[in-house]
């Protein structure tokens, strides 16, 4: 396995780098480390200060526009009317906790458990993403009575202790808890193996074993099915089906962490899971389900649930509120009204075409891969070894940045770019992006 990299410290402002900032930048560099501490990070070595949005673009202080090619906060698109409307209507009338009854909470469970297979029918409510990813960890020990959690080699699935003891994409900093097992990632582009579903099954079929040799109980196996941190691995459809076979001969569960391919992301289907024709016995979710206000979801097979819920009562002060249900509504009704998934499938399948342009074009370019308004651009040394280059795809993405289209880098080796910009990217931005990476690559390769 490679060794073990950080999302927070990739692509990001260092103090070295805050001699070549103008003043205004370099006064809100220096704030934000004498108030915010130094656990934080800011993209790029010329940090951008953004005070605007719309759609898919954003402006800085200086009036200058950007595309995000980043973005799955505001996955619908930057401050979305209906959104907005629906949170000052909502925000006028109540906001309070789920301890007394709501429409709104009901209304929209009973909406988003239709997206999903029908054996998914319970709804919990937080505020993050790690929030949802820890209860389900929580959930996954009851029903299995193991402790044992797989995840992919670069995964990242939250902050709080529980979740960041099975996020290896935190760095090596952050230590692993001892009853994680790291599964080497279902990488089509690395992988030599003629059945991507067999070996990938084998990998977590060897973690199990190997949880069973040190007296750890498996509990269950927690993946983001587009691997994003991984690289943005969608793989051919339907190769996680005998992994999550293997995943329930041994007693666990699979929980679907949507945070980033769910919500119409990937085109083929709302949620990423489904492209792969399997049912999780959890699905987690977040960031795109608010478009910006604090909201995530846990979903559920009432038997798995109920393993955890008989016995332990569960309440979230801000998790479910009026206001952030009034959100998760909007984005919803948005997201079918608008025929974003469709939307997303055809213009990715556009964006992608135009980007496989560049790997014909360019030696560097090793892989361009990806689902919907979902791609992973990897950048190697030479198309024969296929040795990353993370050097290459961090300038690259500052020259990206300089041409005013924002993303980051991903993988264990920090050499993809991740482009993934909110659902509202149209048809006539594909000359913008494709321009400016086109742009940027000849500019440092010069």
């Amino acid at each position: 396995m490679a060794t073990r990299s950080t999302i927070m410290d990739t692509n990001s402002f260092r103090a070295e780098h805050a001699a070549g900032l103008d003043d205004d930048v370099r006064k809100l560099t220096d704030k934000r480390s004498r108030v915010l501490g130094e656990s934080y990070r800011l993209f790029y070595r010329k940090p951008v200060h953004l005070v605007r949005g719309e759609g898919q673009y954003l402006w800085d202080a200086a009036g200058e526009k950007y595309l995000d090619a980043y973005n799955n906060v505001a996955s619908i698109g930057h401050c979305h009317p209906a959104v907005i409307d629906a949170v000052y209507q909502q925000m006028q009338q109540l906001n309070t906790h789920t301890r007394y009854l709501h429409e709104r909470i009901l209304d929209y469970s009973e909406a988003l458990l239709s997206t999903l297979p029908g054996e998914i029918d319970r709804a919990m409510y937080m505020c993050t993403g790690s929030e949802a990813n820890d209860l389900a960890i929580r959930v996954a020990r009851a029903f299995s009575g193991g402790t044992g959690i797989i995840v992919s080699q670069e995964a990242y699935h939250g902050t709080s202790d529980l979740t960041s003891g099975v996020s290896p994409a935190l760095g090596s900093g952050q230590p692993l808890a001892t009853t994680t097992r790291l599964v080497s990632p279902p990488d089509r582009y690395r992988v030599t193996s003629p059945d991507l579903g067999d070996w990938f099954a084998n990998e977590i079929q060897r973690q199990i074993d190997d949880m069973a040799a040190h007296g750890i109980k498996f509990a269950g196996f927690l993946a983001d099915s587009i691997f994003s941190s991984d690289g943005v691995l969608p793989g051919p459809k339907g190769f996680l089906q005998k992994a999550i076979e293997v995943v329930h001969n041994n007693g666990g569960i699979f929980i679907a962490d949507e945070v980033q391919p769910g919500f119409a992301r990937t085109g083929e289907a709302f949620w990423g899971f489904a492209r792969h024709g399997v049912v999780p016995d959890i699905v987690t979710t977040g960031k795109p389900m608010g478009n910006g206000i604090p909201v995530s979801g846990l979903l559920a097979k009432s038997d798995v649930l109920a393993a955890f819920s008989d016995d332990i009562p569960y309440f979230n002060t801000f998790g479910g509120n009026p206001v952030a249900m009034a959100a998760a509504q909007a984005v919803l009704q948005v997201i079918k009204e608008e025929q974003l998934q469709e939307h997303s499938r055809v213009v990715g399948e556009k964006l992608l075409k135009e980007l496989l342009t560049l790997k014909e074009k360019y030696e560097c370019v090793g892989d361009v891969r990806g689902a919907g308004l979902f791609i992973g651009f990897e950048l190697v040394k030479d198309k024969s070894s296929k040795t990353p280059d993370k050097q290459l795809a961090l300038d690259v993405t500052e020259k990206l940045r300089e041409n005013r289209v924002l993303t980051s880098v991903a993988g264990p080796y920090g050499n993809v770019l991740k482009l993934r910009p909110p659902l509202a990217f149209q048809e006539s931005d594909i000359d913008w992006l494709v321009g400016a990476l086109d742009n940027s690559l000849r500019a440092v390769l010069r």
